[in-house]
């Protein structure tokens, strides 16, 4: 056990190390300083003249979000048709068929909006061509998409009084050759030498020891595997993603995959204070996100350790804690950080089976993507810590009498109206669709469809109501993870999941990005007596108050029903 948890401390520290220098070096890239990839320059104009982008033209926030909607419309268009056509495309070893118009549709939805919500087996449910130029591309342009989205709430936040923010092909070109594509390289070379596969064969057969003949499916896996975690998208190659020995062979890489999904989210916050030359404010947020992943954190640990007291009550020993789904190589403590990391950020990637985890482990999962802003996915994470800077800047200022301000802005009736629509939204999409399958469920349990709403549930009563639950929490907070006890792989769960998805991944966008770009606009005020500073403990505690009662509170009675009432059905 202590050699777990000092494996779990080291990862930790690890990414810590990483994100820190990787932070600075992103503010560079941004603010157009130099770097030592500053040999990626010729690609970066040979990329703009072939699409006739002039980056010295600067955009408002409405350009920006014009330019951003629709490149992601293409993008949506294209996933659609390769997965439906897979079947006639090449790189097809496995003769594997396109998909039914439905799970294209989610899938397409799914890898677009940096969800990676799977509802298919990537061994029989897609082809090389497809996991390279759909899911690997949609790997690099979704985490892109998001980290120029971001960078233009830097700009904002920067200038005193502009509607110049910056060029969003550059910023978004950017965040691919000179972040995702050189790191991603490194890591896959790491991959490589560690068991992933490179092949471009299709399955491999060999006679098992006890005589069976077993086919095992490959691939290209390690180069995939890479942006799949780096990107925070984490739709892996196999269907049994990160728990699968080809896609994670063994304790080296598995530690590679966490820092690798976490560094980005971390580096970001600490880009923004080498950007906006406010470090202080940047430790305050990272502070902010950190307490909340410990708290989420220290109780998974501590129930997965403990192991299951139902089997513990029928006299059966349990040294190793709860191991029911999860893989003996990492053991149950890098089992549960892996599962609050995936889940706070919006990787979604496993290396346990969730559905198998203790129900507290569920309750913080479920929390990590409920609140969703505990360092989160690349560039959004912050979007939607920022939404909660606004509101808590707001209260902050109605507490005190006076007109709110952040950094140096006057926040008006507009954005909190802005702010207050986006924070409402995600509750409201995953509490909406948990009350229309739950009325199918348990009303319309025996319709005439190709999979009836009965067959849904593998898990009856408050676990079942859970396997629904995160369905929806995990789509709204573009996650991908799962219970996967759900039988989700239907017309229901395909469209309902996939209107979610598309809310849950550019309203968060369009709301922070459409209120710094008003701000930006405002005339600069400085700071005087009655100023919440941004770089302070109090205001860190505010923010955190905030979180808690908006987000956290809002998703009580549904996790009362759910997890929390199965935690006590086992005492």
């Amino acid at each position: 056990m202590n050699t777990e948890l000092t494996g779990v401390i080291f990862t930790y520290l690890l990414t810590l190390a990483i994100a820190i220098p990787l932070g600075r070096y992103i503010a560079k890239v941004f603010k157009g300083e130099k770097t030592w990839l500053d040999f990626m320059a010729p690609l970066d104009r040979l990329i703009f003249r072939f699409s006739g982008i002039d980056t010295k033209r600067e955009m408002n926030w409405k350009q920006h979000l014009l330019a951003l909607l629709t490149i992601n419309s293409v993008w949506l268009i294209y996933a659609f048709v390769c997965l439906m056509a897979q079947g006639h495309l090449p790189l097809n070893p496995d003769g594997n068929p396109g998909q039914s118009a439905d799970t294209a549709f989610n899938t397409a939805i799914s890898f677009l909006v940096n969800c990676n919500l799977q509802h298919y087996s990537g061994e029989s449910g897609a082809t090389y061509f497809t996991q390279h130029f759909v899911f690997m591309f949609l790997h690099f342009v979704s985490a892109a998409t998001g980290i120029a989205a971001l960078v233009v709430v830097f700009r904002a936040m920067k200038d005193k009084v502009t509607d110049k923010l910056g060029n969003f092909w550059e910023y978004f070109v950017k965040s691919i050759t000179r972040i995702l594509l050189p790191i991603s390289f490194v890591i896959a070379v790491i991959f490589a030498f560690n068991g992933m596969t490179t092949s471009y064969a299709g399955k491999d057969t060999f006679i098992s020891m006890q005589g069976d003949t077993v086919h095992v499916s490959r691939g290209p896996v390690a180069a995939m595997v890479a942006i799949k975690h780096l990107g925070t998208n984490g739709g892996g190659w196999f269907g049994a993603n990160s728990a699968h020995p080809i896609e994670n062979p063994n304790y080296l890489t598995n530690t590679v995959e966490l820092v690798a999904q976490v560094a980005i989210p971390i580096a970001l916050v600490f880009a923004l204070g080498f950007y906006l030359n406010k470090k202080k404010f940047a430790y305050v947020i990272f502070g902010v996100m950190t307490l909340g992943m410990l708290m989420l954190l220290i109780p998974t640990m501590n129930a997965e350790l403990n192991g299951n007291p139902a089997i513990a009550k029928m006299g059966i020993s349990q040294p190793t804690g709860a191991m029911e789904g999860k893989e003996v190589r990492f053991g149950p403590a890098n089992s549960a950080y892996w599962s609050i990391v995936t889940t706070i950020i919006s990787t979604g990637s496993v290396n346990s089976m969730h559905d198998s985890a203790m129900p507290v482990s569920g309750t913080m999962m479920m929390l990590g993507m409920m609140i969703n802003c505990f360092y989160g996915g690349c560039g959004v994470g912050f979007l939607n810590f920022y939404i909660f800077i606004i509101v808590a800047v707001f209260i902050s200022g109605l507490m005190v009498g006076r007109t709110p301000e952040f950094l140096g802005r006057k926040i008006e009736a507009r954005e909190m109206k802005i702010a207050s629509l986006i924070a409402l939204l995600h509750p409201f999409i995953i509490l909406v669709g948990l009350a229309i399958s739950s009325y199918y469920v348990v009303n319309v349990a025996g319709a005439d469809w190709a999979v009836k709403p009965s067959a849904w549930l593998n898990n009856p009563g408050t676990h079942g109501f859970s396997e629904m639950l995160y369905e929806y929490t995990s789509a709204a907070a573009n996650n991908g993870s799962g219970f996967e006890g759900l039988g989700d792989g239907n017309i229901f769960w395909n469209y309902t999941t996939g209107i979610v998805m598309i809310l849950g991944r550019f309203l968060p966008i369009i709301g922070p990005l459409a209120i710094a770009g008003l701000l930006a606009n405002k005339k600069y005020i400085p700071e005087s007596a009655g100023t919440l500073k941004s770089d302070t403990s109090t205001f860190g505690v505010m923010i955190f108050a905030v979180i808690v009662i908006i987000a956290a509170l809002s998703f009580f009675p549904a996790l009362a029903l759910g997890p929390i009432a199965e935690h006590f059905s086992l005492k």
